[in-house]
């Protein structure tokens, strides 16, 4: 069978103006991974990843480790949805979510919990939204279905996001919804999951790991936002 490796990006700014980039912690944590996939011995033949700038800063954070670097291939159904557009969609019919003044993290995560849960239960209306929790569905599994046609004797990288890690694990092990908004909630930054695959099956070994970081000096380096 061949593999794959599904990595999240690095620590993004959370709480700037532009989420959309990586602190420069997620640029050592990408750095790392990549020092840790070669001190394995692990050489990509292709590597994939959504179009945004915190899957591309990701990315090259992970080949400036590697030994070889393999040719990168954009996906955008690797992308992330869009939370801020669910977000005000769901505000617009429950103004009572707001976000206080200055919102904590946890703050946040409320918010986008409720809003995901509406999201897929089609409670939000369709003219509002970039696209239907569906849609969602539909284009990461046109991104994995390409991304495992792709044969060879050595692994292929995908740099992602969580949401978009999230719908594909569930793709994978045929989870409901609500457990794809919980797992959300739970990917760590550049966080490795590993699978093996073939022309009829996708085999999950192994989830959310950071071995990179997996350090009494890099402790304080796991994050999940």
């Amino acid at each position: 069978m061949s593999e794959f490796y599904l990595v999240r990006h690095g620590q993004a700014s959370f709480g700037a103006k532009n989420y959309d980039k990586l602190s420069d912690l997620g640029h050592q944590q990408a750095r790392w991974l990549g020092e840790y996939f070669t001190s394995r011995d692990i050489i990509f033949s292709q590597a994939f990843m959504g179009d945004m700038v915190r899957h591309r800063e990701t990315t090259q954070g992970i080949l400036d480790g590697l030994s070889q670097s393999p040719v990168v291939t954009i996906d955008t159904g690797f992308n992330e949805f869009n939370f801020k557009n669910i977000g005000d969609s769901y505000l617009a019919l429950n103004p009572q979510s707001s976000l206080p003044e200055n919102p904590k993290p946890a703050d946040f995560y409320r918010l986008l919990k409720l809003a995901m849960h509406a999201w897929s239960e089609e409670l939000l209306p369709l003219d509002t939204l970039d696209e239907s929790w569906l849609d969602f569905k539909h284009r990461v599994q046109g991104a994995l279905q390409a991304a495992c046609q792709q044969n060879s004797d050595k692994p292929i990288l995908i740099v992602s996001s969580g949401g978009a890690i999230s719908m594909l694990m569930s793709l994978v092990l045929g989870l409901d919804a609500k457990q794809v908004i919980e797992l959300n909630m739970q990917v760590r930054n550049t966080s490795i999951s590993h699978f093996f695959f073939n022309e009829s099956n996708i085999r999950l070994s192994s989830f959310n790991n950071i071995p990179h970081l997996d350090s009494p000096d890099r402790l304080d380096s796991i994050t999940f936002s």
